[in-house]
């Protein structure tokens, strides 16, 4: 039996297990598919106050604190949640394996909008992909395209501009509104980044005939773009799929702390009305934990 659980190890459940862990709360994290989540990718991290250095970097820092005061991690999934007794909670693992907990902390943070077009699916990993910093080293020299108008898509973009010989932003509205300022302006001075605003595309196919795997971009109002690699970075949906479906969330998927049954706890970029940031992470993570140590020593008072 466990006192907590935590479902994903991005900042938000690794800040969370910190505070369990320190609270001298029996904790597990349930960290996924990767360590760390999006924050393991990001290849400079500049907007995390006191900190330099890489997302991946900040992970490994936060994870072995989190060890230091007994939270134990593991790197296994949730497939699905259901009520245990007295209150508890069981989460069943994707390898089918049970856990009972007292409470749970829900950090799973989001995926990548997939990008639902003709020809996107099938191209997935040969050509299209939703990881700058998985995938650009592929394009050396080459032409790339990046979806996005959002601090994402520009990061990405100047993250492959250092690897391709020419990056267009692919943006169906005509400005980047929702991108800060500081990503804007260094967008705007890299020689090599084109932006193509008020463009958005319809269909994606690989160019006949060509030997080096380039692609077709058709956009909405006809255009054929030829490039070697296309980048989604149109948004994000929150990783909520093994919530039952009586489980309130919002059109992202997002979920509110106020609707969840009592004993669970939602951080990180799961959490709805948030600013989907490493800074807010960490807060909401901070917070779960502090009201699910609140939580279990009510009850151990009953």
């Amino acid at each position: 039996m466990y006192d907590v659980i935590i479902l994903g190890s991005g900042p938000a459940g690794l800040t969370a297990a910190l505070y369990c862990g320190r609270g001298n709360k029996n904790t597990l994290v349930m960290g996924g598919d990767t360590l760390g989540g999006q924050t393991a990718g990001i290849a400079k991290l500049e907007n995390y106050p006191g900190w330099a250095g890489s997302g991946f970097e900040l992970i490994e820092f936060m994870k072995n604190q989190a060890e230091s005061f007994g939270a134990k991690i593991e790197m296994i999934s949730a497939k699905s949640i259901s009520d245990g007794t007295n209150g508890t909670f069981i989460v069943t693992d994707n390898h089918d394996k049970t856990y009972e907990t007292r409470t749970i902390i829900l950090a799973t943070g989001a995926k990548p909008r997939q990008l639902e077009i003709e020809g996107a699916r099938e191209l997935f990993g040969r050509g299209v992909s939703y990881c700058a910093t998985c995938d650009g080293f592929f394009y050396g020299g080459k032409t790339v395209l990046v979806m996005g108008g959002g601090n994402s898509a520009l990061n990405d973009a100047l993250y492959l501009a250092d690897i391709a010989k020419t990056v267009k932003i692919v943006y169906r509205k005509s400005a980047f509104t929702r991108a800060e300022a500081v990503l804007r302006e260094r967008v705007a001075a890299k020689e090599n980044i084109e932006c193509l605003f008020d463009t958005d595309l319809k269909k994606i196919a690989q160019k006949p005939g060509s030997e080096t795997g380039e692609l077709i971009a058709t956009t909405t109002d006809g255009r054929e773009l030829v490039c070697d690699g296309i980048f989604v970075a149109i948004g994000h949906e929150a990783n909520t799929d093994y919530l039952s479906e009586d489980v309130r969330r919002d059109e992202l998927g997002r979920l509110a702390p106020n609707v969840l049954p009592a004993g669970m706890f939602v951080a990180g970029d799961v959490h709805s009305n948030i600013k989907m940031q490493i800074a807010t992470a960490v807060g909401t993570g901070c917070t779960a934990a502090m009201d699910a140590i609140a939580y279990l020593n009510t009850k151990n008072q009953q």
